[in-house]
């Protein structure tokens, strides 16, 4: 006979999994005593927030600012059910959107950068992959975004505006994953923001193609309403959305918004 007890504690368990118990448990004072941010970002935005910050936290002494980078839809859901965070950057306005539907936001939100795809295969492009139809090709392995990710997105509206279907191997959950299946050899050509070729440098060679140019993604910001350091958190829209931020993000291949 199973021990009630020992049922209810697995049942919390399971709901705990699912919804984030303790979610909203977070500790919002930085080791020097002054505030602490968590800022929640497209997987994309990686290499030119972690930047920032370090920026950020230098303009305010005291003051530290913590990341999590995933795809624009896994954030959307964390915090709807439950996570807290100050500041919220998506890949794409209409993730941005629900958010604001979901009464998640402090404010209006500013877009501060834009994103379009393009086709990386290994160094030197061994497949001789030139346009975007190759990518149906036979044997050839393709990764792409999931269709609820912003990326995933846009490589849906490329593949309309090409009159191109594409049977990819597999789906990820963020563009970083698609990245990284073709940078380690596991696929032989995927679909990514111009951003990440960039960062990857010699680890993939990136195919441009014109059809992206019918895909560009938006990427906004905003302060979200559960914040307990909004003061900060605004300040470090500021930032992004500054010259500072803006030299950041040009360098690494974001265009304006």
């Amino acid at each position: 006979m199973k021990h009630p007890a020992r049922t209810a504690l697995s049942a919390v368990l399971a709901l705990c999994l699912v919804s984030g118990c303790g979610s909203a448990q977070r500790d919002s004072t930085s080791d020097a005593g002054g505030p602490k941010i968590t800022v929640f970002a497209a997987a994309s935005l990686k290499k030119t927030f972690t930047e920032i910050g370090e920026k950020f936290k230098a303009d305010n002494p005291g003051t530290d600012v913590e990341f999590s980078f995933a795809g624009s839809s896994d954030l959307l859901t964390q915090l709807t059910q439950g996570a807290i965070a100050d500041v919220l950057a998506t890949a794409d306005t209409k993730t941005m959107d629900k958010a604001a539907q979901s009464g998640l936001l402090a404010g209006i939100p500013v877009n501060f950068a834009s994103n379009t795809l393009t086709i990386v295969v290994a160094p030197a492009n061994p497949k001789n992959v030139t346009t975007f139809s190759d990518l149906t090709r036979p044997g050839l392995t393709v990764v792409v975004c999931a269709p609820q990710v912003p990326c995933g997105s846009a490589t849906k509206k490329v593949e309309q505006a090409a009159g191109v279907q594409l049977t990819p191997v597999s789906e990820e959950s963020q563009v970083t994953d698609v990245l990284n299946k073709v940078s380690t050899g596991q696929a032989d050509a995927g679909l990514v923001y111009v951003t990440d070729a960039v960062g990857a440098g010699d680890k993939v060679t990136a195919v441009p193609f014109p059809q992206s140019a019918g895909a560009v993604n938006t990427y906004p910001i905003a302060v979200l309403k559960a914040s307990e350091n909004p003061d900060p958190a605004g300040k470090f829209v500021d930032l992004v959305t500054g010259e500072y931020g803006q030299k950041v993000l040009a360098a690494a291949g974001f265009a304006k918004p």
